[in-house]
């Protein structure tokens, strides 16, 4: 039996491909891919993820999940690729990641991670030259990685 955090990551990448109209569609996707929920456990987890439904030119309305890097301005993306070339390591124990970077950068990444809402990252806590990212439980190190380089890309170079 899959879990609540497994469910929700999966009903993130689904939303994320940005081809589901409906709840049935996307519950449909959901049951196909091992996973066996409801309707009502299905709005739930729509609403913790803060999923919204926008208009899309061509399919109408879809799933979206707001705050997403897919939002930000084409300025903004490059502010947090230049804030990347802080980034100097990046340490696991247990739900805690620890993220170095050069001296006076740390602020200003944990300030993007927060502000970028990933459903991964529950918080961050930020010094000089270190950020303290704690992990929603669950979260492999693979997922946590991956949803750093989905919010600054030029990470992928680093890690």
């Amino acid at each position: 039996m899959k879990n609540r955090v497994q469910r929700q990551l999966e009903v993130r990448k689904i939303i994320l491909k940005g081809n589901m109209h409906s709840q049935d569609e996307l519950l449909n996707e959901l049951k196909q891919n091992g996973f066996d929920l409801t309707q009502a456990t299905l709005s739930r987890d729509l609403k913790v993820l803060q999923v919204a439904k926008v208009p899309h030119p061509v399919k109408g309305y879809v799933y979206s999940i707001p705050g997403g890097v897919q939002n930000m301005l084409t300025s903004e993306i490059n502010k947090v690729n230049y804030l990347a070339d802080g980034f100097r390591d990046l340490n696991f124990s247990g739900n805690l990641a620890v993220l170095l970077t050069m001296p006076g950068y740390a602020s200003s990444i944990a300030a993007v991670l927060d502000g970028a809402n990933s459903w991964e990252i529950l918080g961050t806590i930020a010094g000089d030259d270190t950020i303290l990212i704690v992990q929603r439980e669950g979260i492999s190190k693979a997922d946590l990685i991956s949803a750093l380089i989905r919010i600054m890309p030029n990470l992928k170079k680093k890690i």
